[in-house]
């Protein structure tokens, strides 16, 4: 018998009682369960919700949607397994903090060239619910945490394993191509009988002669693919072949661009994966500039009007009253790291400093002093002090390294956690 907790008791309640009165004729049910998950439940509502949510995304991207049975089954299973992975997180209290959601909206309005507040306004006037891509938005990166809890900090790297793949002619070429995939996976369970292979089998191969028909592969990977990453069509994005097991990166390394590869077999089940574009080459020389600012922020004794008072004041200063940078950089910036180095931040490439930041700094000259200007950390002055092209290929190349072993152990032992995981729980799927 299964510990049921009280979210899953207020469910049952739901369920088993309706709102009645001596007026009404008859029962109003209020919700029913989809699916029981070890303590949680996923109710129809959630799960209607859900499958509106993906039914758009996948017509937006011109995906034809699988039949509504199929759609709603892999829904479903999607829905059960973040369902575990929640408890897992709920159970280690993993959370996610409002601070941190609000940074990644944030981040999301700068990419979108908006404020927070514009970005709000942008998403009430096309009718959707700021209130739900936050929450939307939280259930993601509690995921995440969850995965990097359970998987990612499992994950070491020795200086060898770099050296081993930086010294292989396979590996270095690996570093240096990417591959823009989509896959399919039609899983074996873990303790499959030569019937359940044989039958994964026959449906890996039905599935790749639907493709080799012409038929479009996001379409057929969200009516039939095991993979969590099923309901987006079956995309991986950018990946280095050797992010990817073994049998598939050997299978990888001979396909061009446009080609889909026949079902390969390895202990997960039989994947399938299509190669929509291609692109190698490593860059070598990196364009960097060596900055120092000055960083004021706004703090409950000094407010957005006399943040930006201070910030204009340090700035004539500095360019009319011909004061040291450095000196003004120790006395009052809030960055205390690079302001107890007189600003200094070292050299600084494209990818490191947020957005505003960037731009300012493309835009100042060598040797200049930039206008005070605003990012989501207060308000800046930034002064270019060199700029360069560094040679950092190999560097870059024990980068590369490094993250393609990471990508390939965390791919891996997420599919083998998330097995586990669904093996050990109780589901029960309702009518």
């Amino acid at each position: 018998m299964i510990k049921l907790g009280k979210r899953m008791m207020t469910a049952l309640v739901l369920t088993s009682t309706c709102m009645t009165s001596p007026l009404q004729a008859a029962p109003v049910p209020l919700d029913s369960i989809a699916a029981i998950a070890s303590d949680g439940v996923i109710l129809r509502s959630e799960l209607d919700r859900r499958i509106t949510l993906i039914s758009d995304q996948l017509r937006n991207r011109g995906t034809t949607l699988p039949p509504a049975d199929v759609l709603r089954r892999q829904v479903l299973d999607q829905m059960i397994i973040e369902s575990l992975q929640l408890q897992e997180g709920s159970n280690r209290g993993i959370r996610i903090p409002d601070e941190l959601l609000n940074h990644n909206l944030q981040r999301i309005a700068e990419r979108l060239g908006m404020t927070l507040a514009q970005y709000r306004q942008q998403l009430e006037n096309s009718g959707s619910s700021y209130n739900e891509v936050r929450r939307e938005l939280r259930r993601t990166l509690l995921l995440q945490k969850i995965q990097q809890n359970m998987v990612g900090r499992q994950i070491t790297i020795s200086e060898q394993e770099i050296a081993n793949y930086l010294d292989s002619t396979e590996g270095r070429e690996k570093s240096r191509s990417e591959y823009k995939l989509s896959h399919i996976l039609i899983s074996v369970p873990a303790q499959a009988t030569p019937e359940m292979i044989q039958q994964a089998e026959k449906k890996a191969q039905a599935v790749w002669q639907q493709l080799n028909k012409g038929a479009d592969f996001s379409a057929v990977a969200a009516a039939n693919s095991n993979a969590t990453n099923a309901l987006n069509g079956g995309d991986l994005g950018w990946r280095q072949g050797d992010e990817m097991p073994p049998a598939l990166s050997d299978v990888l390394r001979g396909m061009k661009k446009g080609a889909i590869s026949a079902p390969i077999r390895n202990s997960s089940g039989f994947h399938i994966l299509q190669v929509r574009d291609k692109r190698g080459g490593t860059v070598q020389l990196v364009n960097q500039a060596r900055v120092s600012h000055i960083l004021i922020k706004p703090s409950e004794i000094r407010d957005q009007t006399q943040t930006r008072r201070l910030i204009n004041r340090l700035h004539r200063r500095i360019t009319e009253d011909g004061e040291d940078f450095a000196v003004l950089a120790q006395e009052y910036s809030d960055d205390t790291t690079s302001g107890s180095e007189g600003g200094d931040l070292g050299w600084v490439q494209n990818g490191q400093m947020v957005p505003a930041f960037e731009t300012m700094m493309h835009a100042t000259p060598t040797g200049a002093i930039s206008r005070p200007f605003e990012s989501r950390f207060g308000w800046h002055i930034l002064q270019v002090r060199e700029r360069r092209q560094h040679d950092m290929g190999e560097e870059m190349l024990a980068n590369q390294a490094r993250s393609t072993i990471r990508n390939r152990k965390f791919n891996e032992e997420l599919t083998s956690w998330l097995r586990e995981l669904r093996s050990q729980a109780f589901i029960e799927i309702k009518n």
